[in-house]
């Protein structure tokens, strides 16, 4: 599927892009490379291939939750440069 001019005038303005003549020319056929290559993919026969996410097989290592003692209220307090009855008070950052 190639693009016509008017397809690529349409992109650069959705991208809000202004193109020079010969940045026009570049975009054009670098776009239509872009969809001639795309027409090549699709035509391979892809049925009987399983889908993967990740070809070397590494799964995601979960644990389970586990419950356990945090930090007191008191040993948190002693990090805080200065507490109100809200939360920590820092300094403001702009």
């Amino acid at each position: 599927m190639a693009l016509s001019k008017d397809d690529i005038e349409h992109i650069a303005t959705l991208a809000a892009l202004e193109l020079s003549e010969e940045e026009f020319t570049a975009a054009h056929k670098e776009l239509n490379d872009i969809m001639s290559y795309i027409d090549q993919l699709q035509a391979v026969d892809t049925r009987g291939v399983v889908a993967t996410s990740h070809v070397h097989g590494v799964v995601n290592a979960f644990r389970d939750d586990v419950i356990r003692p945090s930090f007191s209220e008191e040993q948190v307090e002693k990090n805080a440069p200065s507490i109100d009855e809200r939360g920590f008070r820092v300094p403001k950052v702009i």
